[in-house]
């Protein structure tokens, strides 16, 4: 899979996650969740617009917008933004400061073979992960798909054999990442046509007409979309949530060419020369720019 030549109508194989923008009413209270319980740092305040993240990469944007109201039920939007931390033990020190400080947020874990996963949910409703990923040697391939799977993951057993005293003392120390960002969608046939027919990504695995897994370069998944909450939803009414996906490229040349695909296809995209702004079938907005722009 990772041997492939990449085609002129993919996205470049170092194409990377950028920060998720939340649409939130309670800036403070959000902040709050993000830097005590998540372990994310404030990275800028620009009076409604918080960015939040580790080290020098940004996570998450958090846009006061009280004048948004909670989305309908089965409506299509953010399933979770999840984020990859570089070790065992960094994830660790993430999931025992969420159970101290925000217990009631844990939805479930589970080893996916290529990663170790934990799920919570933030004060507004926005799913959050927390993973580490198993050396890509480790991933296996068949047909062309990645294996991935759902098995049971202890919580306290994870913590016992990775949380360290040191780690717990400084738990900001390290870098996290978006590893990948998954949506709820109407259905995986028109997002398998716009991720992967229009936008570039590679299908990696799909479960029937539930779920659909999609990257660049051979990682198991940059983006996902299921319908397990939303089948059939239309698009997005304004409401409060995912306000923007952003998408990273390694150069202006690689953001041309998508900009270029976009027009063939006949996707309305605003284009500044370095990024690319569009909305997916279920208004859905997503930026493309430049890594570190």
């Amino acid at each position: 899979m990772t041997s492939q030549t990449v085609r002129p109508d993919r996205l470049a194989a170092d194409t990377a996650m950028g920060p998720v923008t939340l649409d939130v009413a309670d800036l403070a209270g959000m902040m709050a969740f993000y830097r005590d319980a998540v372990t994310l740092q404030v990275l800028s305040e620009e009076g409604p617009v918080v960015t939040m993240g580790r080290g020098t990469t940004p996570v998450v944007v958090l846009r006061h917008s009280p004048q948004l109201g909670h989305a309908a039920p089965g409506s299509a939007g953010l399933f979770h933004t999840a984020i990859l931390f570089p070790t065992q033990t960094d994830l660790a020190a993430a999931v025992a400061s969420m159970a101290q400080r925000a217990p009631r947020s844990f939805t479930g874990s589970a080893d996916h073979l290529v990663s170790q996963a934990f799920y919570f949910d933030d004060p507004e409703g926005n799913g959050i992960e927390l993973y580490w990923d198993r050396d890509r040697t480790q991933w296996s391939w068949v047909h062309g798909q990645v294996e991935m799977a759902t098995l049971y993951l202890d919580p306290n057993d994870f913590l016992r054999e990775h949380l360290t005293p040191q780690v717990l003392e400084v738990p900001d120390a390290s870098d996290a990442v978006v590893g990948h960002v998954h949506l709820s969608v109407g259905d995986t046939r028109s997002a398998k046509e716009f991720y992967v027919d229009r936008l570039g990504f590679d299908t990696t695995a799909e479960l029937g007409h539930q779920a659909l897994f999609v990257s660049a370069g051979g990682y198991h998944h940059h983006m996902a979309m299921n319908v397990w909450n939303s089948r059939g939803a239309g698009r997005r009414f304004p409401a409060l949530g995912l306000g923007q996906i952003d998408i990273e490229l390694p150069d202006t040349d690689a953001v041309g060419e998508l900009s270029e695909r976009m027009r063939h296809f006949g996707v309305q995209a605003a284009d500044d020369g370095r990024t690319v702004s569009f909305e997916d079938p279920w208004a859905n907005r997503i930026r493309v720019a430049v890594s570190g722009s």
